[in-house]
């Protein structure tokens, strides 16, 4: 057992246990701070706060007669304002936006924007480049639901000599016109926000979550926006109630989502917890997701933004975090046009959620969109209803259902083809699925280069639950299939053993190379 720091500021820390166990420890460990007891924590990624700038921090971690230790110092910090000197309440009444916006605009570089504890009542706030925002413990920002009172971004600018465009809005994956985020970041770096706080969006289906599909003025605000941002660190915070994506990076790099907490109701609308949409260099630690769509969703724009940009996602590690009661614990899709590549997903705990691995894509979404190096590595799966999904026919948009994109012929390989290249699973343990064991289906003209499956153990729950693995045409619904595997170059098994299955453990179609170890 090793500790690291993952992330520290003026006032926090978070530590990570480098360790083969996965997300929580079943008992708890003792941790000390220089020496002197600090409380206790299963987790495997725990964050501590209260502490003193520029100062040395010795970090004890002792658990089952194991002790491990970790040294840093803390950052320099300039000066802290707090938002109630400058006039915020936090009463829940007041509108303390432009408060808090002050305290932000003002801040100096190094300097601390503290929220204490109180109820905050905003609609949008804007952050500024080389502060930190600190949401204290007790303190929440409750968010308006009146759309009429978001700023609005209209999707492309053109600009003045009509040869370029500035992007602002976008709406899954195409430049629309959108509500600015409740937190908005827009060309902005070195930043952290972090804390015991709570941002709640207040959505519910009386507002935000009402007619979903229909924009209305714009389309709803997520919670935390970042566009064209640098070096932005979310640290330790919760989340809940969000109009719609929770967390989405758009076309930023050198990010990390640290330690937090996503809720939202599992019925809900859009509410994926974290959508990086052509980012690259991206850590996900730590991070508990509960909610009603997918908890991770990669993405790289639809087919105009993938050929107008051409900024796929990559260089994304996701690590040590709970996925709860999603769609997909970690998807890739179906907004790929411009890519994504190297993402690798290491000791993480998936239960409850439709799909473990979900990779949603389909003809249209055009050569640019090559999928390649994705690695799952020590994954456990419970209740998960099918672990394993890519789907090369996935129907959304309007055209999602036509001859074109559910065609099962190969057809001609042109600009409009997608492409899956490797994909590996190693060490995963899958119980108590319901489904299917997996459901992979290439193209018939441009197959998935190479699936590798190592040392997978899947096994059925005993009254496993009925439905489609996939969304894509002419699929029925079933129970207890096993590994479903379509339009394949190359495919591995080694080690893999599947049980309480019925029928065939492995229906294998149109594979170049299948080798079993």
């Amino acid at each position: 057992m090793k500790l690291r720091v993952a992330l520290k500021t003026a006032r926090s820390a978070t530590i990570e246990t480098i360790t083969e166990q996965i997300y929580e420890y079943d008992t708890p460990g003792t941790i000390l701070v220089n020496g002197e007891s600090h409380g206790e924590t299963k987790k495997t990624v725990f964050t501590l706060f209260d502490l003193k700038p520029d100062m040395d921090y010795n970090i004890c971690l002792e658990r089952d007669g194991i002790k491990a230790e970790v040294f840093f110092r803390t950052d320099h910090e300039f000066v802290t304002l707090d938002v109630r000197e400058i006039g915020a309440k936090g009463d829940g009444i007041q509108d303390d936006t432009p408060f808090i916006q002050a305290a932000i605009m003002a801040c100096p570089k190094d300097g601390r924007v503290l929220i204490p504890k109180g109820t905050y009542h905003i609609t949008s706030l804007f952050l500024k480049s080389h502060i930190k925002i600190e949401l204290a413990e007790g303190a929440e920002l409750q968010a308006d639901t009146d759309r009429n009172k978001f700023p609005r971004f209209p999707g492309v600018i053109e600009s003045y000599d009509e040869k370029e465009d500035y992007n602002l809005g976008t709406w899954e994956g195409n430049p629309l016109p959108m509500f600015a985020g409740i937190i908005t970041g827009i060309d902005i770096e070195d930043v952290v926000i972090y804390g015991r706080g709570l941002i709640n969006g207040q959505a519910d289906f009386d507002n935000w979550w009402h007619d979903v599909r229909q924009m209305k003025i714009a389309f709803r605000p997520r919670m935390v926006f970042l566009e064209r941002c640098k070096n932005v660190s979310l640290q330790g915070f919760s989340l809940k109630n969000s109009p719609a994506w929770v967390l989405h990076p758009y076309f930023s790099q050198d990010l990390k989502f640290i330690d937090l907490t996503i809720n939202n109701p599992a019925n809900s609308h859009n509410t994926d917890g974290l959508d990086p949409e052509s980012c690259k260099d991206v850590e996900i630690l730590g991070v508990h997701f509960s909610l009603g769509d997918d908890c991770i969703a990669i993405k790289s724009g639809k087919i105009y933004m993938g050929r107008r940009y051409k900024k796929p996602s990559e260089n994304i590690v996701i690590r040590q975090c709970l996925m709860e009661n999603g769609h997909g614990a970690v998807t890739v899709g179906s907004e790929v046009g411009a890519g994504v590549k190297n993402i690798r997903v290491e000791y993480c705990l998936f239960r409850h959620t439709d799909r473990g691995l979900r990779i949603k894509t389909r003809r249209g979404r055009g050569k640019d969109s090559v999928l390649s190096e994705i690695y799952f590595d020590h994954i456990h799966m419970d209740h998960v209803m099918t672990p394993f999904v890519v789907n090369s026919f996935y129907f959304c948009d309007p055209d999602g259902k036509s001859d074109y994109v559910q065609c099962r012929e190969a057809l001609p390989v042109d600009e409009r083809t997608p492409s899956i290249k490797g994909l590996y699973f190693t060490n995963i343990k899958a119980e108590n699925c319901h489904v299917a064991a997996s459901f992979f289906y290439g193209l018939p003209e441009q197959k998935i280069e190479r699936i590798e499956l190592k040392n997978v153990e899947v096994s059925f729950a005993e009254e496993a639950n009925i439905g489609a693995p996939a969304m894509l045409s002419g699929i029925e619904e079933c129970s207890k299939k096993g590994f479903l595997i379509n339009n394949v170059e190359t495919l591995i098994l080694d080690q893999v053993s599947i049980s309480g299955q019925e029928g065939e453990a492995f229906t294998v179609t149109n594979v170049d190379h299948y080798d079993v170890i």
